[in-house]
């Protein structure tokens, strides 16, 4: 009966959501699941396209076809802006839920294929609610890390001791807070992750989407599971008993080409990593939806430059706010949203990084960039200190882990009819 678990996967439609549900969904589909992945119709597409540009790994999928890529609409046309977070989630919330109840509702009419679980993120929970709703259990999934989810989940003891507003999220007190007497200092402008953007009626949109997570989360989940380890975050589990730590999910991934990557997998990097010496390589990547201006841009780029290092640059389509058809690179060379929660545990509790500074303009500059890097790469302390974690997060995702230990228990539970 165990191999008849069919799990309906759906992430928030973003590449850092989706790449950590992916990983999870292949982690079922290995265990003996089927799973049907479930991205908007706009995301969907650009997933497809990528696939078809890179070549085909058996291994992606399981190899035992067990994941099924679909698709619903996410209600906008294709030339809508889906960096307005207001209108994606007006139109998510109008559109998907129904839309998903009538993908379900088909898959009970195919042999061997009526859902029995669904796995979907807080920002997504609105899926969970039709799940609960059809007597289907749920799983939620927490991509980012415990301490994301800690300070999410302190939204209203936040809004009670004054530190934000109860009806848009703007910080109304810039101190250093402490979420539990068990977790470090965080300053909240690093804290409230929802608050890092410029546009007030985006900081509204996000903090609105958070809080509801919250509610689809306590309400509607069966499990709750997080992409993280204990051994990287043991305060902020402390705080959320519930949250089980199954990851990081992407330490033990292949090279190959990933079902769920939006753009397709650039072969001539892996042929140039090759070639380079281990741990020699500066790796550069801003998220999903960091946007750069001009010029710090290129300060960035002519920073790397005068490192003097070989360095791998994930440079989107759209890192920064204009584009031309020349791209926005420096001459001869073919701010939005910091991660600053991410900053401050790498910088302040793991020690295992430097934070730049800005100029009196609001800039990182080059020669910062430059020296910061130099004086990373020129410290064995740091060194030691990552490979010192990274020991314990391979540790924990491998047989007899506490996150192994965690995902088999989840899957186990899945998997009974």
């Amino acid at each position: 009966m165990s191999s008849l678990a069919h799990v309906l996967a759906i992430p928030h439609p973003a590449q850092g959501h989706v790449i950590p549900m992916m990983e999870f969904a292949k982690k079922l589909v290995h265990h003996g699941c089927k799973v049907t992945f479930v991205n908007t119709e706009f995301n969907h597409n650009k997933v497809m396209k990528a696939m078809s540009s890179s070549k085909k790994d058996d291994d992606d999928c399981g190899g035992d076809g067990g994941l099924d890529l679909v698709s619903i609409p996410d209600g906008l046309e294709d030339g809508d802006n889906r960096f307005n977070l207001e209108k994606l989630r007006e139109s998510m919330l109008r559109v998907m839920p129904g839309k998903l109840e009538e993908l379900i509702e088909k898959a009970k009419n195919v042999d061997n294929r009526r859902i029995t679980c669904v796995v979907a993120e807080g920002y997504t929970g609105w899926a969970m609610e039709v799940a609960r709703n059809m007597g289907i259990k749920t799983v939620a999934f927490c991509p980012a890390s415990a301490s994301t989810a800690a300070v999410a989940w302190s939204i209203p003891k936040l809004i009670q001791d004054g530190f934000i507003h109860g009806n848009d999220g703007t910080i109304l007190k810039k101190q250093f807070i402490n979420i539990s007497p068990t977790m470090p200092m965080l300053h909240s402008a690093a804290a409230f992750f929802w608050a890092c953007f410029d546009d007030a009626g985006t900081i509204k949109s996000l903090f609105k989407l958070t809080a509801n997570s919250n509610d689809y989360i306590a309400k509607f989940a069966d499990f709750v599971v997080c992409n993280s380890a204990n051994e990287l975050e043991p305060a902020a589990f402390s705080l959320l008993p519930e949250f089980l730590p199954v990851g990081p999910l992407l330490a033990s991934s292949k090279l190959g080409n990933q079902a769920g990557n939006f753009w397709a997998k650039d072969s001539e990097c892996l042929s140039w990593l090759d070639q380079q010496p281990a741990r020699s390589v500066i790796y550069v990547a801003f998220g999903s939806f960091t946007a750069f201006n001009q010029t710090q841009f290129q300060e960035l780029a002519l920073g790397l430059e005068l490192t003097n290092k070989p360095f791998l640059w994930v440079a989107r389509p759209g890192i920064t706010f204009k584009e031309t058809a020349e791209g926005d690179y420096p001459q001869g060379y073919k701010e939005r949203i910091d991660q600053y929660l991410n900053e401050s545990f790498i910088c302040d509790v793991w020690k295992i990084g430097l934070r730049f500074e800005k100029d009196e303009s609001g800039i990182i500059r080059q020669g910062e960039i430059k020296n910061k890097v130099e004086q990373l790469l020129g410290d064995e302390h740091y060194k030691a200190t990552a490979m010192d974690f990274e020991e314990k997060i391979v540790n924990s995702v491998q047989s007899g882990g506490c996150s192994q230990k965690n995902l088999s228990k989840v899957i186990d539970w899945i998997r009974e009819m």
